[in-house]
């Protein structure tokens, strides 16, 4: 409930400049109304009652309609400039903390940003900007990935918007706010929130929206991967049970751990690993890893082969010709990648 009122804020009509503006408004229309009823009572034609309220607020200084000869005219006129005067002050107090506070800066800020979101396609949409969220987004910006973050709170966004993520603002359960991240359009969606129960529902809603985009959802129980599967996400990631692994692994095996963080980490020697599959039309098809030379031509390390009839040959025996569907876990350094992606890859 305290998310949902935060994500109202940040819209435009519940910001608090335009709602002075908007309650200011209304004070002078309330103004309006009671002096020409109250000239009208006194016995003027509506017409005339009305201009005069206008030019009186106004200040405009044409003078009396008609000659003010009693006491009552002349005290209702005063009510009118007085209320008229701080109906108006308070109207204008609105629209200058509009200017001060950047509002249309900002409002144009979000339009832009709108327009590069509805522009995006095959991109990646990360539902929650917390603990695991933040540091998803950080690695897809490093890796040059276009992705658009859904957040709610106030705070967080203040972070994205620091960083130049593209953003939503609102509530990544509801079909809109899926659909205006271009869920659609996507080709991977990231739930990372902390609740096991959020993760469900916002799997099942973007499964039902896109059949064909690949869900990676966070879980923090075991129970709850059961769920995700049968939500339909492609991969469940326990990010608690993955550090337990990590710390057991220091301990039982640390040179292992720390050559494979050699060979990761983007910092060190820029070594990657990439996961491609071979497609119609490759030049991989209908050839072995034997017969291919793929170290030798580019450079890379064949780790492992996956072939389509679910089967991983690890290590690869470099017999047996690739076909359709299968795909090739390879280790190198980001040139020889790149190589090997426009050698081998259509």
């Amino acid at each position: 409930m305290a998310d949902t009122v935060i994500a109202e804020q940040l819209t435009f009509w519940r910001r608090s400049s335009i709602r002075r503006i908007l309650q200011g408004f209304l004070a002078v229309f309330v103004v309006i109304v009671l002096g020409v009823l109250g000239y009208v009572a006194l016995g003027w034609t509506p017409f005339d009652a009305l201009f005069m309220v206008v030019i009186t607020i106004s200040g405009v200084g044409y003078g009396e309609v008609r000659h003010m000869s009693t006491i009552s005219e002349r005290v209702h006129s005063m009510l009118v400039i007085a209320l008229g005067m701080v109906a108006v002050a308070y109207t204008i107090a609105g629209f200058v903390q509009f200017l001060t506070e950047g509002e249309i800066e900002r409002l144009l800020g979000h339009q832009r940003m709108r327009r590069q979101i509805e522009m995006l396609t095959g991109h990646t949409i990360v539902a929650g900007f917390g603990r695991v969220g933040g540091l998803v987004s950080e690695e897809l910006a490093l890796a040059g990935l276009s992705f658009v973050v859904i957040e709610m709170s106030l705070e967080r966004v203040a972070e994205i918007e620091r960083l130049g993520f593209l953003y939503i603002v609102g509530d990544a359960t509801e079909e809109t706010v899926l659909r205006e991240a271009g869920i659609d359009r996507a080709q991977t969606l990231v739930t990372a929130m902390p609740s096991d129960a959020l993760n469900v529902y916002i799997t099942l809603t973007a499964r039902q929206m896109n059949h064909a985009v690949m869900i990676v959802a966070r879980a923090e129980l075991p129970s709850t991967q059961k769920k995700l599967r049968q939500a339909g996400a492609n991969h469940v990631v326990m990010p608690a049970a993955i550090g337990a692994h990590r710390i057991v692994s220091l301990l039982t095996n640390p040179t292992a751990v720390e050559f494979v963080e050699l060979v990761t980490t983007r910092s060190s020697l820029a070594i990657e690993m990439d996961d491609i599959p071979v497609k119609h039309g490759s030049p991989l098809a209908g050839h072995s890893l034997r017969d291919a030379d793929v170290g030798r031509r580019t450079g890379v390390i064949v780790i492992a082969v996956k072939r389509a009839d679910g089967r991983v040959e690890f290590p690869p025996s470099g017999d047996e010709p690739f076909v359709h569907g299968d795909s090739i876990v390879v280790l190198g350094r980001r040139a020889n990648l790149d190589q090997f992606r426009r050698q081998f890859s259509i």
